[in-house]
């Protein structure tokens, strides 16, 4: 590592720890040459494939901001988006490869963002998945609720709570929902 003061290009490791959850290793290092200290951050290799075939390093932040239009006027936080960029770059890197297609981000956002927020999932969905009718929204929508009922019944099989249930809303109200956007 070249030295950013003198470029020298030895250095000595002073201090070496784990951020960004082991995601990277932040060292701390001094120049053997001016004896100054600097840091840096080594991360593993990530790339996405974009589809005119330009590769270029994931980055959260794209994520991010490909989610926000989807979230626009839903009650979903800065923290949610950066937590949702996490836990794809997360499920991404389980794969094992070291490049993805931006197909393949786009898949491992979709579950994560439904379970943030189902119409900010249907807005993102419907670009996506170039939702081209209203056939399209509503089988989405009843996949959704299948989901729900799923979920709902699984949570209160062999529990006997007398919580309230919310109401899904109705197509009629997830479309309007959608148009006003």
């Amino acid at each position: 590592m070249h030295c950013p003061f003198c470029h020298n290009p030895d250095s000595r490791v002073v201090d070496t720890r784990i951020a960004d959850d082991g995601a990277s290793i932040r060292r701390r290092r001094a120049c053997t040459s001016c004896k100054k200290r600097f840091t840096t951050l080594e991360t593993s290799s990530f790339q996405v494939v974009k589809r005119a075939g330009v590769v270029e390093p994931f980055s959260r932040n794209k994520v991010v901001s490909g989610v926000k239009k989807a979230c626009q006027g839903r009650p979903v936080s800065d923290d949610d988006l950066a937590i949702l960029a996490q836990q794809v770059e997360e499920q991404l890197r389980l794969t094992g490869v070291s490049n993805v297609s931006s197909d393949e981000v786009g898949k491992a956002i979709l579950p994560f963002l439904r379970d943030l927020d189902e119409i900010a999932y249907l807005r993102f969905a419907s670009v996506y998945r170039a939702f081209n009718t209203l056939e399209d929204f509503e089988e989405a929508i009843r996949i959704l609720r299948e989901r729900n009922k799923d979920n709902a019944s699984a949570s209160t099989s062999g529990s006997h709570s007398s919580s309230k249930t919310k109401k899904a809303p109705s197509n009629r109200e997830i479309l309007d929902s959608l148009l006003d956007s």
